[in-house]
């Protein structure tokens, strides 16, 4: 595995060591708006008083004066340039999302800076690496002067505050320094997950008019390498707003160098190691995340700088149980909402010692996670329930085998956890004495809403259910008249009702998208996407998305996403895709595909719709199923009717609902009697044609 081995700007990592071997909620009493809003809380309310007080009594206190929670969490636990003069000026029925008016704040610092004054030599990063025994500690010390060579080789290189800076890069200490260095000299980051096609990175550049890409010649997982630069090479030719290519050395191959290419290791080694950090204002941008929508266009989530931060570092303690000393382990990509704010810039603002898990649950076996638990010692494991229904496929000596005793809190993130998760997640891995947290949040929300912790001493777990909202988190559920749907044992739309720091603060450079897509649904609240049950207890459990969005292994996909892909065949006019259950990816797409004609060679065009999917996508995206039908049904106004698709793809057609909308109701018994012979030929398939 020596193409593995790290060279260039890993002189700074490689030389270090490498270590072998709640309750219901409750109704607040809002305050009248004023003219003059009143002054924030004084510096310390949080430290001596707040944060003393009982959970039920610091929720009741979030919802009720939300001013004062979140303005004396915001002086006591962040490092200000300028004090703010207000707390929020928010207004949910335009979308308008503003805390912590008039501070000046630099994220880098609040999440190096200041500990490094503390203790410089504390491990800010476990880099566990693809091969199992090769991981990297790096020091916030050390991070932080790889931070400023960073910053200080984008500045040379002419990018500024306000510009953006794609980063598409494997799950390492350098990556995460490039976000941070944004962060310091004002850039905005838009991270793009490193395993995106060329014109899906292409498109989101573009959106974002890049200047720049950071990226590295190969990244390294599961011991295969994946290509990156001739990924970016291919993107950076259609978009002319991008100046310079960084490129990093993950491996020992090469990187072949183009006009606009900047070999990163060999600038970064003439840059000082101190970069002063820009004041920025609260409201600034700190970093744009795509999330795929149900437009088929990904919209380019904006978050800013003290608000988000606030709301990760809350989160990440209390969710979590955070204490010195403990070693947090985040197994999520950073291209993803999971990697900034639990990998990222909750842990580094707490400062905790945050793990990089560049490779994959089963390599080199599925021993994988467990191994690193023992040998990194983690407190925390927080991980996507694809990956553990995978791992529970296998025997549990995988788990057994290794010592797990340092683990004190188990988490789930990216969609629902299912019954049998769960409990092989509580009993086998946490051996039944570590509280399992299952977290519902999004890219939009910044960080986690509903889990069940925080609560009080000796408050109980319902198995796969998030439970309990956050501090700041008023859920409500809606009917579909936009009614709120009261009482218990109901269920509905999942909305929140006041605004909290973390939120999202626009679709960059589309705000009325923002406005019709989360705030339009149900005027006077956010609106998830989500559906949501209420239980007897007051309890809260997500049942899943309510749009044409799909989760396939934790990655948020648009179906109309796919269809366009699809659409683009020549010899297809026309298709329609839907999400079914899967028992290891927890959702996967099912596409169903009207040709003008029927195809000469079968085989040929469903491999070409493969290939489609995956060169305008990526490879998770391409559907599972593909049924060739002669037309969809579709209603008088010409809209799809997905949910009968669903039906028939989930084989679930006894209660077809309501079809008198159709135009065609005759089109029903088409596609079921089609995907009757499609089962039928799988069958045979998968039995060897008996």
């Amino acid at each position: 595995m020596a193409a593995h081995r790290g060279t260039g700007f890993f002189w700074i990592l490689l030389s270090r060591c490498r270590t072998p071997g709640l309750g219901r909620s409750t109704t607040p009493v809002l305050r009248p708006l004023s003219s003059q809003p009143p002054p924030p809380p004084p510096a310390g309310t949080w430290t001596s008083r707040l944060s003393r007080l009982s959970h039920q009594d610091l929720y009741r206190l979030s919802l009720t004066d939300p001013d004062q929670f979140w303005g004396s969490a915001a002086a006591d636990r962040l490092r200000w340039v300028e004090p703010f003069h207000q707390v929020q000026d928010c207004d949910l029925s335009s979308g308008k999302i503003r805390w912590f008016l008039g501070g000046k704040i630099n994220v880098s610092v609040n999440c190096l800076d200041v500990h490094v004054e503390k203790h410089p030599d504390r491990v800010a990063l476990i880099w566990e690496r693809d091969e199992p025994g090769t991981e990297v500690k790096v020091s916030y010390r050390e991070l932080l002067e790889t931070t400023c060579r960073l910053a200080n080789t984008l500045k040379s290189h002419g990018i500024q505050k306000g510009d953006r800076v794609a980063i598409y890069m494997p799950v390492s200490p350098l990556a995460v320094a490039a976000m941070l260095a944004c962060a310091r000299i004002g850039a905005v980051h838009a991270v793009v997950f490193a395993g995106f096609s060329s014109e899906a990175l292409a498109g989101r550049i573009q959106d974002a008019q890049c200047r720049a890409v950071l990226t590295c010649n190969q990244a390294v997982r599961g011991g295969r390498v994946i290509e990156l630069k001739s990924t970016v090479d291919a993107a950076v030719k259609i978009c002319p707003s991008v100046q310079h290519v960084f490129v990093s050395q993950r491996t020992q191959q090469p990187a072949v160098m183009g006009e606009l290419d900047v070999p990163l290791e060999e600038v970064m080694s003439r840059q000082p190691s101190v970069c002063p950090a820009e004041p920025l204002e609260s409201e600034d941008f700190l970093f744009l995340l795509y999330t795929s929508g149900s437009t088929g266009k990904p919209k380019g989530i904006v978050h800013s700088q003290a608000g988000y931060l606030l709301y990760t570092s809350l989160t990440h303690e209390y969710v979590f149980d955070h204490q010195d000393g403990d070693v947090f382990g985040c197994v999520a990509d950073i291209g993803w909402i999971t990697g900034h704010s639990y990998v990222v810039y909750g842990p580094l603002c707490n400062g905790a010692t945050t793990v990089l898990f560049e490779s994959s649950p089963v390599y080199p076996d599925p021993g994988r996670y467990w191994e690193t638990v023992q040998r990194l010692s983690i407190t925390q494991f927080y991980a996507a329930p694809t990956a553990l229904r995978l791992l529970l496929k296998y025997d549990d000596s995988w788990v057994k085998k290794y010592d797990r005793s340092s683990l004190r809190t188990l988490g789930s993130v990216g969609e629902p956890i299912n019954h049998e998760a769960w409990h092989w997640f509580h009993s086998v891995v946490g051996d039944g004495r570590c509280p399992v947290v299952d977290t519902w949040w999004q890219t939009e929300t910044g960080g986690i809403c509903i889990a069940p912790r925080p609560a009080e001493d000796g408050a109980s777990i319902v198995p796969a259910m998030a439970m309990r909202p956050f501090f700041g988190i008023e859920p409500v559920l809606m009917g579909e008249k936009g009614e709120e749907v009261g009482g218990a044992s109901v269920s509905g739309a999942l909305c929140i009702r006041q605004p909290w720091p973390g939120l999202a603060r626009s679709v960059f450079r589309d705000h009325q998208r923002f406005v019709d897509s989360y705030f339009k649904p149900f005027p006077g609240c956010y609106f998830t996407g989500d559906g949501a049950c209420r239980s007897e207890d007051g309890h809260y459990q997500i049942t899943g998305r309510m749009d044409d969005v799909i989760n396939v292994s934790g990655h948020r996909l648009g179906t109309a996403e796919i269809e366009d892909a699809l659409d683009e065949h020549p010899a297809v006019p026309e298709t329609a895709v839907v999400g079914i259950p899967h028992d290891i990816k927890g959702e996967v797409p099912f596409a169903f595909v009207v040709v003008k004609q029927d195809p000469d060679d079968p085989v040929l065009l469903l491999q070409q719709l493969r290939n489609l999917v995956a060169t305008k996508i990526a490879k998770y995206a391409v559907p599972a199923h593909f049924l060739v039908v002669k037309r969809l049904p579709k209603t008088r106004s010409g809209k799809i009717l997905r949910r009968i698709l669903r039906k028939v793809a989930m084989e679930t057609t006894g209660d077809l609902g309501d079809v008198s909308t159709l135009d065609d109701p005759s089109v029903v018994k088409e596609i079921v009697e089609a995907h009757k012979l499609y089962r039928k030929q799988r069958s045979q398939e998968e039995g060897g044609g008996a």
